[in-house]
């Protein structure tokens, strides 16, 4: 019995499974990637929001990087301290800005001038006053960061600055968007001078938060990202720089995504035309978009039958007619009962999960140093009634 199978026996399928040793591997991977003295790494949680899996951040030095105030609430409740997080988001309201704040988290990259003004506003209003907020702004440079609606301009700048200042604050950070998933590292290493030049328009510019967007190779053969020569060249930039800038960086799927797999059953097969169907009891719901993710996961099974492949649609168990976890995967021929792997779903699988389908959720584990333990429970149909108000 092969080590998966007796996962499943234990804990139930489908399930999610992390190799904790792998995720700190990749960690260490990165982070002496980055020769910069300077540099702090967060971990951009929207990617994964498991405490167990969090912790493992935190006990390997890096901080956290969060979108929203679940981000942030999750990382709190991980055990990092508010200095430990950064907040780049957009669109917050007067509560979540105001939480956010209370929370105390003192490093935030606002993604408007109108979010820098009710920032600075909350910030006014509080009693007593907070610790000195670390400033930045996302920054929306076409040639730069791509079409994106993130951000802002720098003939915003100016504008940016009065409303800073008059908060008794001061502006100090950029941070660089690229877009989800980016593999080619030139797209990050050709801006570095640009991005430094525009944050020498800040008078007070003492960090640059090089934020998300590093991709992973979901395919195995595809461009990889080149984390060594990124670290090089962004290194030999910083040190020319006559004043100490601090570095950000926020891996997210690039740091996780390599370490988990979705397990499966298979529940039936039938043919078509040359073309195997495979039935499984996971579904779709359990993973992100393709658009989010670039792609099918590669998928593996685990069968006595490693003879002849075929091409194969891997299908999950409601009659969505997109419920596809992959398709023209070349797989044996699989029977009822086997076991099907779908890699590289740290990022944004449970995280993107849903009740789609009104399908409770899988439950997680995670395995280090041969050892394994539940770090999330498996959901049962009460959870599709929670909240619900009925007579």
């Amino acid at each position: 019995m092969n080590h998966d199978q007796e996962l499943l026996n234990i804990y139930g399928s489908p399930l999610y499974v992390y190799q904790g040793d792998r995720l700190r591997d990749t960690i260490h991977y990165i982070t002496y990637a980055v020769p910069y003295p300077r540099t702090r790494f967060q971990f951009a949680s929207v990617t994964n929001g498991n405490i167990a899996l969090l912790q493992i951040f935190q006990q390997e030095g890096w901080g956290l990087h969060g979108n929203t105030p679940g981000d942030i609430y999750l990382g709190l409740k991980a055990g990092f301290a508010p200095d430990k997080i950064v907040y780049s988001g957009s669109n917050l309201n007067y509560p979540e800005m105001e939480q956010v704040l209370h929370w105390g988290i003192t490093t935030l990259n606002l993604d408007s001038i109108s979010q820098l003004d009710l920032c600075c506003q909350v910030y006014q209003s509080l009693t007593p006053k907070l610790p000195r907020l670390n400033l930045g702004l996302r920054l929306n440079v076409p040639e730069l960061t791509g079409d994106s609606r993130i951000g802002v301009r720098p003939k915003e700048f100016p504008d940016a600055l009065k409303i800073t200042q008059s908060a008794g604050l001061q502006l100090q950070g950029i941070h660089f968007y690229r877009g989800t998933g980016t593999n080619a590292t030139k797209a990050f290493t050709q801006v570095i001078d640009s991005l430094c030049e525009i944050g020498q328009q800040l008078p007070d510019w003492d960090y640059l938060d090089f934020g998300g967007g590093f991709g992973y190779p979901y395919q195995g053969n595809g461009v990889t990202f080149d984390w060594q020569g990124f670290g090089q060249a962004i290194t030999q930039k910083l040190e020319t720089i006559g004043r100490p800038i601090d570095l950000i960086i926020e891996p997210g799927r690039a740091a996780i995504a390599g370490c988990a797999s979705l397990l499966a059953k298979v529940v039936s097969v039938k043919w078509q035309n040359g073309k195997q169907i495979v039935g499984v009891d996971t579904t779709v719901a359990n993973l992100s978009v393709p658009s989010v993710h670039g792609g099918y996961r590669k998928i593996i099974s685990f069968t006595d039958n490693q003879g002849e492949q075929y091409p194969t649609d891997v299908c999950g168990n409601t009659t969505y007619s997109r419920d596809y976890l992959g398709r023209n995967c070349q797989l044996p021929a699989l029977k009822i009962g086997d076991v099907i792997a779908i890699l590289d779903s740290g990022a944004y699988g449970y995280a993107m999960s849903s009740h789609f389908l009104h399908r409770p959720r899988p439950a997680e584990v995670l395995v280090e140093q041969g050892t394994h333990r539940l770090i999330r429970k498996r959901e049962d149909y009460s959870v599709l009634l929670k909240n619900q108000i009925f007579a």
